[in-house]
């Protein structure tokens, strides 16, 4: 998607620059698939999966090539993820065989209530919690950074962040994603002068072609490499943070409402990424291991994998497969949307969700001639009832933004991460003279209950991390690693995460294969999301005969993995075309 670059021109004492360029180095191509020995890397970006690749090659782990990806990734996908985000990053220890899990995920200020988006006793208008200090949750990404290196890393966080750093000096070629990402957010970009001065060069999105700088971001991550996260977590970059979340700088002509947060020193101070356990999931002999609450994708996929396991997914037809697939997509998300949240204020049924029992109370409802009608009704995983349905709630919007990176060292370590700032730009709001975006991830809390009158889990409160629907996946059978996956998407992360599964594990697809297969997304709603490629499919009819409803959709996810052969060599696999093709690539390339 793009080249980074090395012009010799001076900075000037701007946030950016953007010039054209001639050309750019093409390492490592665009490419949806790698394969070879001494280990993988596979992002959205040439130049992010580059900085993962030369960590590895200088005998960096897996963790310390996942950071370095990230930290690229912040410079070259900042409208997705960044500093000023959080995320999941889920690690298999080939020594011990574990799989460990770090919760990096925003909080909410200690002075959150449950009606933080509340006005009079009714929700503000979505866009304004989004574009706000109101929306922007504490910061997890550079204390994950950190943990990840302390528990897996071989080398320092100052030695992992130098190609990012360099990179973020040096400039990239901006590509039509980039250029047409910021196209999109220009009115709100426009409304902050730190935010336009850097990404609205003269005032316009940059040209593709153009070469794009961001050494406020480089002096940053130079900070973060000297003095660890605490370098964000307090001192000047920490008192920034606050001022911008508290008096978010808006050029008064702009004429956009832009409510501030009120988040404090203390919050930014005392937050704490968690060492948590992970979800795991028996399927088909495989171990399915993901991220426990307040991550839902470890729990709804792994629901989701204990319901069709029921079926036989290889044997099925076409139709019959994606049938049963959309139906247990269904059914997990009703479950989800009434018991997943933060386990620190609400007891989260983890157990009872991804038990065969409950399995096996809600798989009995699909039928294979007919649509379960939507929203179905959660059931209740502490007291399984047969085969009773009935009608539940809608589905909570969740942005469909973020980025996803999959990593394997040469001796046999694993990452799979998945990072974000919520919606593509986060807040809009660029903290001045700091190079990042701040992220809007407390609009993830439901503002009101899902259905009125039943407990919603997901409501905010003090120091609460809201509901995600991020997914980072590793599976393995007999404690060897098998492949890792995982995708952008909001709340299609889950189904995409889920349809790339079962087409590995079920349907004879390659890793490469099943990433680039056209995907329908059911999440508890009346209609099916589907992008065009799978509505051009015949078997769309024959799902629509059966009660389906489609709507179109442009684009569902950007998924990247990492497959272990028999013979020991790596695949890495990424998107063909979704936002302009992924960059996977290995350590050794072999034919």
């Amino acid at each position: 998607m793009r080249s980074s670059v090395r012009v010799g021109l001076s900075v000037l004492g701007v946030c950016a620059l953007v010039t054209p360029v001639a050309q750019a180095a093409p390492e490592p191509p665009k490419q949806a698939e790698a394969v070879g020995f001494g280990g993988a890397v596979s992002s959205v970006d040439p130049d992010a999966t580059r900085a993962g690749l030369d960590v590895l090659r200088r005998g960096g782990t897996a963790a310390d090539a996942a950071v370095a990806t990230a930290a690229a990734l912040g410079v070259t996908e900042p409208y997705s993820a960044g500093i000023g985000g959080g995320g999941f990053f889920v690690h298999y220890d080939s020594a011990t065989g574990e799989v460990d899990t770090i919760d990096g995920r925003e909080t909410a200020p200690a002075s959150a209530r449950e009606d933080l988006f509340l006005e009079n006793g009714e929700p503000i208008p979505f866009d304004e919690a989004v574009t706000s200090g109101l929306g922007v949750g504490v910061p997890g990404t550079p204390r994950t950074w950190e943990r990840a290196l302390e528990r897996w890393g071989s080398k320092d966080l100052g030695e992992v962040l130098r190609p990012a750093e360099r990179l973020a000096r040096d400039g990239f070629a901006v590509d039509e994603t980039f250029r047409s990402q910021t196209a999109d957010n220009q009115e709100r970009f426009s409304a902050f002068p730190a935010t336009r001065e850097l990404f609205l060069p003269g005032g316009q999105p940059p040209a593709v072609g153009s070469v794009h700088r961001n050494p406020d971001l480089a002096d940053t991550y130079r900070r973060l490499g000297d003095e660890g996260a605490k370098a964000l977590h307090s001192g000047d970059i920490g008192a920034d943070i606050v001022s911008t979340v508290t008096q978010p700088p808006v050029d008064p002509a702009a004429g956009l409402k832009v409510r501030p947060g009120a988040m404090t020193a203390s919050d930014l101070e005392d937050y704490q990424v968690i060492d948590r356990e992970p979800t795991q999931s028996d399927y088909r002999g495989y171990d399915v291991y993901g991220m426990a609450p307040s991550g839902s994708g470890g729990t709804t996929v792994g629901e989701a994998l204990n319901i069709l396991e029921r079926g036989d997914l290889a044997a099925a037809d076409k139709t019959g497969y994606l049938h049963r697939y959309l139906e247990a997509g269904k059914l997990g998300f009703a479950d989800r949307n009434r018991w997943v949240g933060d386990p620190a204020f609400s007891e989260v049924p983890t157990e009872g969700l991804l038990s065969d029992e409950f399995a096996a109370s809600r798989e009995c409802l699909i039928s294979d001639d007919a649509v379960l009608p939507a929203p179905v009704a959660p059931g209740d995983p502490a007291s399984p009832q047969g085969c009773e349905g009935g009608r539940g709630g809608g589905e909570p919007y969740e942005g469909p933004n973020t980025t996803h990176l999959t990593v394997a060292d040469a001796s046999g370590d694993i990452v799979s991460y998945t990072l974000t700032i919520e919606q593509t730009g986060g807040s809009g709001i660029v903290v001045p003279g700091r190079g990042f975006l701040l992220n809007n991830e407390l609009t993830d809390f439901s503002f009101t209950p899902v259905t009125p009158g039943v407990p919603d889990p997901n409501l905010p409160g003090p120091g609460k991390r809201p509901r995600s629907s991020m997914s980072p996946t590793i599976v393995l059978q007999d404690g060897k690693p098998v492949l890792a996956v995982g995708s952008p998407g909001g709340s299609t992360i889950i189904t995409t995460v889920l349809q790339t599964l079962t087409g590995r594990l079920d349907r004879g697809q390659s890793l490469a294969e099943a990433i680039a297969e056209p995907r329908a997304s059911q999440r508890n709603s009346a209609t099916t999301d589907a992008e065009p490629g799978f509505l051009a499919q015949p078997e769309a009819a024959k799902l629509e005969a059966l009660g389906h409803r489609f709507e179109s959709t442009d684009e569902i996810g950007a998924a990247t993995g990492v497959e272990l052969l028999p013979d020991g060599r790596w695949v890495a696999a990424a998107e063909p075309h979704r936002r302009g093709g992924g960059s996977a690539a290995v350590v050794i390339p072999t034919p």
